[in-house]
């Protein structure tokens, strides 16, 4: 192996073992340690599909690689002459760890093809690319001593290939048999860790069930077919006992004549008390009655409902004989595997057997993992205002899962509660508040008239304003029943906003609140401040951005170098922008003398710094600035969108920063991924306010 890469094998005795789930986390981690993380597949199958969880992972790598980079040879190649076929996987390995740092290597799927003893064959490969192997096993219907008794066979069969275990995953354990497993395994050398079995991972979504029926959807909406069915029953008896029988996330077979059981199963799904069903599948080939069909409609479900030709017995043997896979759309799934090993398995520990050298850069990748990770070491707690809007209900399902910070989610309760069943998010564990009927109408009320009585605002008014989510939310935030607020999927930056600016008000000594945005580039992570806020600060102003940039920056684990913008650097030119930005950056100086600041500074003398060398020799920030203060609004605001769509940066932002209390405004274009490290950075800054 390359002196510069480091690879780490996981294989597997049998099937079923859940090795998906230990790579995702290992993976998750890998990418959060290291620039430039790919992985490989030594074995594939001839002729089928690409590989799915090759593209899973894939998904979440961050080196430069194709699917056909990552591939090895297929069963028959290794079938037909194994000794060629290795050194074959050991050249192209070698391809793609010439191009990484780390390479996560995902054994062959356990299949009799190649050889009698497949665990053999995947220890060899990994002797050969001098990859550590993690052995994963299934503990799922096994005692604690039929568990020990096979790793202790699997350890002595690798080491006859003369392959290291660095460490053993028990995956798929019966919950309540965690610690007499790995009381079990304590024996063997090799660090020896325990998952527990997690339905959801191995539960099918609707559309696989619809494959493996060979159905279509005649009712409901496309985007709950990626809902996972938790359970499957055969409506074979009359409604009543099959309403009797319904959990959540069940999905129900009937015969499409059964209009009886179709009206109860649809009225069931939308009635409050009852569980949410991920689908209905019609078998037998018989249609809805017209009448029936058109009364479903009229209910406005979304609930699937598909229909089949295949006879009752064919159709349950099909769904039970279906199982889920983790695939690069399967987020919920990634989240829960992901969870499971951060709670359960030491990946840090495993990994620093690697020994790989930790980088200067930091990725992308790097930094939202430690967005995540620096939220959920101090969990806050953060109010999400539009709860009709699906993304906030996705995210907060994430978030919740991940354990990034406890959220309260304003809005009808039975409407959230019952769409975020439908879009298999769970949010047992957050609060819902309606606005429009909250106990904390009152007392918000009269608050929030006695903070603006100034402006005449009385306490009749303030009860109309203080329905309105954003208002609110704010006074959660000001009475401190929640840490910070994220808001603005739906609504413009001035409704997010102009509540804080009246209740929340500025930070002691800072008089102008403003906004950052953490510029994720291939290798490092700038601050470009102000681009979303103060149209067109004044030296007093842009002394303030710069300072609270600052301080965020650091807050986030960026040394601040401040870099203050202007079209001249250094002496070089004149003319009032340019004065503005000089008394700016003695103004900085002044303010904050331990603050490493330089300005006027063009952008390429800012960052580059064989500019540097040129336009300010001398200049401790020349060439290494982290912090990059704009001088209005105007070109802040286009260089950031320049450099996000032009240079494929990550922007995550805008963070507001000069508040008393964190209150963080989205885009309306939010993704969801947006959203989840908005709520970390809101975490981040309540962590701080504390």
């Amino acid at each position: 192996m390359p002196a510069h890469s480091h690879g780490i094998y996981v294989a597997a005795p049998e099937g079923d073992t859940g090795k998906s789930t230990i790579a995702l986390g290992i993976l998750h981690r890998l990418t959060a340690t290291v620039a430039r993380v790919g992985v490989f597949r030594p074995i594939i199958r001839l002729g089928e599909q690409r590989d799915y969880i090759l593209e899973l992972l894939l998904a979440q790598a961050n080196a430069e690689l194709t699917y056909e980079d990552c591939v090895g040879v297929t069963y028959q190649q290794l079938h037909d002459d194994p000794d060629t076929a290795i050194a074959d996987i050991v050249d192209r390995y070698h391809q793609v760890a010439e191009q990484c740092d780390a390479v996560l290597v995902v054994g062959s799927d356990y299949t009799d093809v190649a050889t009698p003893s497949e665990l053999s064959t995947n220890a060899r490969i990994a002797a050969n690319l001098k990859a550590p192997v993690v052995l994963a096993v299934k503990a799922k219907d096994r005692s604690p001593e039929q568990v020990a008794k096979i790793v202790d066979i699997c350890l002595d069969e690798v080491a006859a290939q003369h392959a290291h275990t660095a460490a053993v995953v028990a995956n798929r354990c019966d919950p309540e048999q965690l610690a007499a497993v790995a009381e079990a395994l304590e024996a063997f050398e090799p660090n020896c860790y325990v998952l527990p079995e997690s339905p959801l991972l191995v539960a099918p979504t609707v559309a696989e069930l619809q494959r493996a029926v060979n159905g279509s959807m005649v009712i409901g909406d496309p985007a709950l077919l990626n809902r996972e069915v938790m359970s499957m029953m055969v409506a074979g008896m009359t409604a009543e006992h099959v309403l009797e029988r319904l959990t959540e996330g069940v999905g129900v077979v009937a015969a499409g004549d059964r209009s009886d059981v179709v009206l109860a199963l649809s009225s069931a799904h939308a009635a409050e008390g009852f569980p949410s069903l991920s689908c209905i599948i019609l078998n037998g080939g018989l249609e809805l009655h017209p009448s029936i069909a058109a009364l479903v409609s009229g209910l406005g479900l979304r609930l699937p409902i598909i229909a089949t030709g295949l006879r009752t017995f064919e159709t349950a043997s099909r769904v039970a004989a279906t199982r889920g896979r983790v695939t690069t759309s399967s987020q919920r799934k990634i989240d829960t595997a992901l969870q499971l090993m951060e709670t359960h398995v030491d990946v840090a520990e495993l990994l620093a057997q690697l020994a790989i050298p930790i980088p200067d850069v930091v990725t992308p990748q790097m930094f939202t993992y430690q967005l995540l990770d620096q939220a959920r070491s101090d969990r806050r707690h953060i109010v999400l205002p539009e709860g009709d809007d699906d993304r906030i209900l996705r995210a907060a399902g994430r978030l919740l899962r991940r354990k990034v910070a406890d959220l309260t989610i304003l809005g009808e309760e039975s409407a959230i509660r019952f769409r975020a069943a439908e879009l298999g998010v769970d949010l047992s564990s957050a609060t819902v508040i309606n606005p429009q009927t909250s106990d904390l109408c009152d007392k918000f009320a009269e608050q929030y008239a006695e903070l603006r009585k100034h402006k005449g605002v009385t306490v009749e008014h303030a009860r109309e304003i203080i329905h309105d989510v954003s208002y609110f939310g704010t006074m959660l935030v000001h009475n401190d029943m929640v840490d910070g607020m994220v808001s603005g999927a739906r609504h413009t930056t001035a409704h997010t906003v102009r509540p804080a600016f009246e209740i929340i008000k500025t930070s002691p000594g800072v008089s102008t609140v403003s906004s950052i945005f953490f510029m994720c580039l291939a290798d490092r992570v700038l601050a470009y401040g102000d681009c979303a806020i103060v149209p067109d600060p004044t030296s007093e102003q842009l002394a303030d951005i710069a300072i609270s940039s600052a301080h965020t920056a650091a807050r986030f684990g960026i040394e601040p170098r401040v870099a203050m913008l202007s079209y001249s650097t250094g002496t070089s030119g004149s003319g009032a922008d340019v004065e503005k930005v000089r008394a700016a950056t003695e103004l900085v100086r002044k303010r904050a003398p331990d603050l490493l600041v330089d300005g006027p500074i063009q952008y390429d003398a800012a960052v580059e710094p064989s500019v540097a060398a040129t336009k300010m020799p001398d200049s401790k920030v020349a060439g290494r600035a982290t912090v990059l203060i704009f001088p209005d609004l105007n070109t802040g605001n286009n260089t950031y969108k320049a450099v996000q769509r032009s240079a494929g940066a990550i922007a995550i932002g805008p963070v507001l920063q000069g508040l008393n209390k964190p209150v963080n405004d989205l885009s309306r274009g939010a993704l969801v991924e947006d959203i989840v490290n908005t709520v970390a950075i809101t975490a981040i800054q309540a962590q701080g306010e504390r």
